[in-house]
C-alpha cells in the first residue's frame, strides 16, 4: 500500500521554485468551474487585467500559458518563426542557450554573440551587431539566473522598434521581483514564470505581446478542422505555425470573448495565479521590488561577512539570485547535501561551466524574508565550519541583522 502524500516542509532558497505563498494554497483547492461558465470566465479576465500591471503594459494580450516556463518561450517563438527566419540571440548564461535551441528547432538561422559569464552585454555591443545583423527577431534573457545577473534592455528595445525589428524577452526570474517595463523598453513579446517571484507553483507561463506580433500571428493563422463549420474550412495554410497547442493565434480566441476550445483550462492553476498576482498588486509594485532589493542586501552582507565571494560583475547583479563562488577545497555538492538533510534548506547549484564552481541562493516572492534570510545564512555557516572551510565565524548574522535593524 502506498502512504497517503506528506512531503516535508522545507525552506526554500532556490532561483526556483521557490516556497509558495499560503493564500496561493487555499486558492488552489477551491472548486473547480467548467472552462467557460460566466465565473470562470471572468476569473480569466480578472488575471490578464492583473497581468498587464505586473509587465507594466496596455497590451490587450496578456495571459497565461499552460505549462511551465519554457512552454511560454516556446509558445512565443514558435508561433513568430518561420523557417528561413533569422533570429539573433546575445548569451551571456546558459538561458541565452536556451532560446537559440527553440528558435533552431523551428528552421531559424541563429546568430549568435556570446560574453563571459557573470557578465552583461554593453548595450551598444548588442545594437551593433543587430545593425549589422538585420534580423527579424532579437531575442534576449533579461535575469539569467544560471549566473545571478541583469541584462539593460531599454536601449536595445529602442533600437529594435526603430529598425522594425520584433523583440523578445525572456523575463521568467524577473517577473514580480523587479521592474519588466513592456512598453517603456519597447518589448514586442515577454515571457514570465510563475514559481519565482510570483510564488505560484510551476506550471503556468505569463505572456504578453503587443499589435506588432498579432499582425505575423494574424498573416499565419489557421482554426483546426474540428473547431468550424465544414462549409467554412479555409484553404492550405502556406504559413502555418507548427505547434497546435502553442498555437498564440489560437490562443488569442482561447482568451478573448469568443472562447474557442482550444484545450481545457488548468483550472486550479489559474486560481493560483490569479491569487499570486493578486498579492503582487495588493503589495505594490515598487514596495514588492523595494522588499527584493532590502533583504538580497541582508544577504549579501551576510555572505561577504562570512569571507565568501560574491560571484559576477556586481554591477549587473540580478537582484533577486545572489551567486558565490564555492571556497577551494569544498565539496559543493556535499554542503548542499548536509543543508537539505540536517536544515531543510535548499539552495541551488549550477549548470555548464559553472557547476561545482558556484552555489545561487534566490531570495524571490514569498521566499524572500527575513527568517528566510537569517536562517539560510546561519546553516550554511554551520555547514562549511563542519566542512573545515575556512570561514569567519560568527560575523555572517551580526551584518544580516545590522542591515535588519539599522535600515528596515
Amino acid at each position: 500500500m502506498y502512504k497517503e502524500l506528506n512531503p516535508s516542509v522545507c525552506t526554500l532558497m532556490t532561483p526556483g521554485p521557490v516556497e509558495v505563498e499560503p493564500r496561493v494554497l487555499r486558492a488552489m483547492c477551491s472548486s473547480i468551474l467548467g472552462q467557460f461558465d460566466p465565473e470562470f470566465t471572468q476569473i480569466m479576465n480578472e488575471t490578464m487585467e492583473m497581468l498587464r500591471t505586473v509587465f507594466q503594459t496596455k497590451n490587450k494580450w496578456t495571459f497565461p500559458i499552460d505549462g511551465t516556463s519554457r512552454a511560454g518561450i516556446e509558445a512565443v517563438l514558435c508561433s513568430i518563426i518561420e523557417s528561413g527566419d533569422t533570429v539573433f540571440v546575445p548569451i551571456y548564461g546558459r538561458f541565452g542557450h536556451l532560446l537559440t535551441e527553440i528558435a533552431e528547432r523551428y528552421g531559424a538561422n541563429v546568430v549568435n554573440i556570446e560574453t563571459d559569464w557573470g557578465q552583461v552585454f554593453d548595450p551598444q555591443v548588442v545594437i551593433a551587431e543587430i545593425q549589422r545583423v538585420k534580423p527579424k527577431i532579437v531575442a534576449m534573457v533579461h535575469g539569467e539566473t544560471s549566473t545571478g545577473c541583469m541584462q539593460p534592455l531599454q536601449e536595445i528595445g529602442e533600437a529594435c522598434r526603430a529598425l522594425d525589428i520584433l523583440f523578445v524577452v525572456d523575463a521568467v526570474a524577473t517577473l514580480g521581483g523587479t521592474a519588466v517595463k513592456v512598453d517603456e523598453w519597447k518589448i514586442d513579446a515577454a515571457i514570465g514564470g510563475t514559481q519565482k517571484c510570483l510564488s505560484v507553483p510551476a506550471g503556468m507561463a505569463p505572456i504578453t505581446f503587443n499589435e506588432r506580433v498579432e499582425a505575423v500571428l494574424l498573416e499565419r493563422k489557421k482554426i483546426e478542422r474540428g473547431l468550424v463549420d465544414p462549409s467554412e474550412l479555409q484553404s492550405g495554410q502556406a504559413r502555418l505555425i507548427r505547434s497546435n497547442y502553442f498555437d498564440l493565434s489560437q490562443l488569442m480566441d482561447y482568451w478573448s470573448p469568443v472562447r474557442l476550445n482550444h484545450h481545457t483550462e488548468a483550472t486550479s492553476m489559474i486560481y493560483a495565479l490569479r491569487e499570486g498576482l493578486r498579492i503582487v498588486v495588493e503589495e505594490g509594485l515598487e514596495a514588492r521590488f523595494a522588499r527584493h532589493k532590502f533583504h538580497e542586501k541582508a544577504l549579501v552582507q551576510g555572505i561577504q561577512a562570512m569571507g565568501l565571494k560574491i560571484y559576477g560583475d556586481p554591477d549587473c547583479k540580478l537582484p533577486v539570485v545572489t551567486s558565490i563562488m564555492i571556497p577551494d577545497g569544498v565539496d559543493g555538492e556535499s554542503v548542499r547535501r548536509m543543508l537539505l538533510q540536517d536544515f531543510q534548506i535548499e539552495i541551488a547549484s549550477s549548470f555548464g561551466s559553472l557547476k561545482g564552481k558556484i552555489w545561487r541562493i534566490g531570495s524571490m516572492g514569498y521566499s524572500c524574508r527575513k527568517k528566510n534570510v537569517l536562517s539560510v545564512l546561519g546553516a550554511l555557516e554551520a555547514v562549511l565550519i563542519r566542512h573545515k572551510a575556512k570561514v569567519v565565524a560568527g560575523q555572517a548574522l551580526q551584518a544580516a541583522l545590522d542591515v535588519y535593524q539599522n535600515e528596515g
